[in-house]
Parts: structure tokens; C-alpha cells; sequence
């Protein structure tokens, strides 16, 4: 089959915005709208049994709404204003190295001005979401570093991506479906994380549906949740155990945040040997 072609975004025709975290505009596959809307319910789960959003993702509408607090699309809540604490420890972890750093999974450029904010020489960002890329072009314009936004599904950009290629990476994308609600990034992670990272590179990473919907009740105890959910994978992936570490930090999500309502949040380093 042939691989669908992917777009390098390099001089987008859209109105600045600033501050750079703080973009709130209408525009072509973009929405704006009230939080008061939004259709996930807290204490439901994130994925019906089957359920399976993929096919329809890349077009379905961003929906950002007025304040820009939430960001929605398809329903699911796909990230929050109040996690901005969280986002910038993990683009900490994934900068520390500076030089070429890849994010994957925009959202609402939370982390991507936090990288912004480091100093490296480069910034990769793959999206896939039709909106959200729009407000990624428009973010780049601002950025006093090289950004190369590529568009597409993950599974389809990064083996396109050189051996050996960048610093640090930064894993943060929403889950498409059910199936791989707990499990998509392990599928990067297992595939392609040490194969991009050079020699000292670092991974940082997180699924926080996944990890709020353990943390519900099976596991009352983050560490313990991380250590037994993940280690396992970052081994098999490459990773070995010792060069393995994270921080813990306190960040209590609202109450009507319907992924997470832990009070603590974990932020991996992972360091290629």
C-alpha cells in the first residue's frame, strides 16, 4: 500500500497569536464553545466496549472552548488547562538535553511552549487532528526556535523519522479507541523510541486516561501503579531498568475533570544507554 504523503507546514498563511499558551480563535476545522458542553461525564469511562474513533479523527472538529480552558474533540476530553504544571515538568524531562527535541501530540501548546522555553536548536511536533494543526502552524510562526510540524497520524510520520535522530522526545497523544486505551504508548515506545533517540537521549511520556483510570481503584499509589504497569515495557522496548527514573508532583485536577482526580502526577525519564 501507499503511504499517505506528509506535510511539512513551513510557512502557514494564519494571524499570529500571543501569548503563545494562550491562543482562543475560530478557524477552519476549529471550534470554540462553553465548557458547560462538553459530553464525556466524570466517573464514566473514557471508551465505551468497541468503541473505535480513528477513522474519523483527523477531521473532526477541535473544539477548544471559550476561555480555552478545555479541548475537546469527539467528545473525548483530550487535554486541560489545568494539567499545564504537569505538561511542563514533562517538557523539562524531554528538553534537559537540548539539541532536536520531537513532541508528538499538540493539543493545546502547553508542553510546545514550554520546550520553547528551553534551550535546544530544534523542535519536531507531529499532529494529526485537522484543527489542531492549524493552531500548531499559527503557534510556529511565534517560536524564536526552528519548528518542523508534521502532519499525520503518528503511525504513519515517524517511520519516516531518521535513526538516531533527536535529543529528547516527548510522548503525549489521546488514545483513539478502546483497545488501545491503556496500551498506544507502549506501540511508539516498543517501536520506534530508542530508534529515534541518540545515544544519551531521553523519552518522557504520559497517558493520562490510562493512568487516572488505574488509579481510580486498582492502585492507590502512583509509583507502584507506574512500576507495575510500564517498567516492563520500557525494558522490552530497549530501556533498561536503571536508566529508568521520574519525578512525582502534586497538582489536584478539578473535580468535574473527567480522566483525572488523582492529586499526584508522574513524569518519566527514560535515558537511552
Amino acid at each position: 500500500s501507499v503511504r499517505p504523503p506528509i506535510r511539512i507546514a513551513r510557512e502557514p498563511q494564519y494571524p499570529l497569536f500571543t501569548p503563545a499558551d494562550e491562543i482562543s480563535s475560530v478557524h477552519a476545522k476549529t471550534s470554540t464553545r462553553s465548557s458547560s458542553k462538553m459530553t464525556a461525564v466524570a466517573g464514566q469511562p473514557i471508551f465505551g466496549s468497541g468503541e473505535d474513533c480513528k477513522p474519523a479523527w483527523t477531521d473532526a472538529s477541535a473544539d477548544y472552548d471559550a476561555t480555552d480552558e478545555h479541548l475537546e474533540i469527539m467528545g473525548k476530553p483530550v487535554m486541560e488547562r489545568w494539567e499545564t504544571p504537569y505538561m511542563h515538568k514533562l517538557a523539562q524531562v524531554a528538553s534537559c538535553k537540548g539539541g532536536r527535541v520531537l513532541e508528538i501530540g499538540f493539543g493545546m501548546a502547553i508542553a510546545g511552549s514550554e520546550i520553547e522555553r528551553q534551550d535546544i536548536e530544534e523542535h519536531w511536533i507531529i499532529e494529526c487532528n485537522d484543527g489542531v494543526f492549524e493552531r500548531l502552524e499559527q503557534w510556529a510562526k511565534e517560536q524564536k526556535h526552528k519548528i518542523v510540524p508534521l502532519k499525520g497520524m503518528w503511525q504513519d510520520v515517524v517511520p519516516t523519522l531518521p535513526d538516531g535522530h533527536f535529543d529528547g522526545i516527548l510522548y503525549d497523544t489521546y488514545p483513539l479507541s478502546e483497545a488501545e486505551w491503556h496500551t498506544h504508548q507502549f506501540d511508539f515506545i516498543g517501536a520506534h523510541a530508542c530508534r529515534l533517540l541518540k545515544p544519551g537521549g531521553v523519552l518522557s511520556y504520559c497517558n493520562l486516561t490510562s493512568w487516572g483510570d488505574f488509579l481510580k481503584g486498582k492502585y492507590d499509589n502512583i509509583e507502584t501503579m507506574f512500576k507495575e504497569t510500564q517498567i516492563s515495557h520500557l525494558e522490552k522496548a530497549g530501556f533498561k531498568k536503571e536508566n529508568v527514573s521520574w519525578e512525582v508532583i502534586t497538582n489536584q485536577p478539578p473535580k468535574d475533570c473527567k480522566y483525572y482526580q488523582f492529586p499526584l502526577m508522574l513524569a518519566p525519564k527514560c535515558i537511552k544507554a
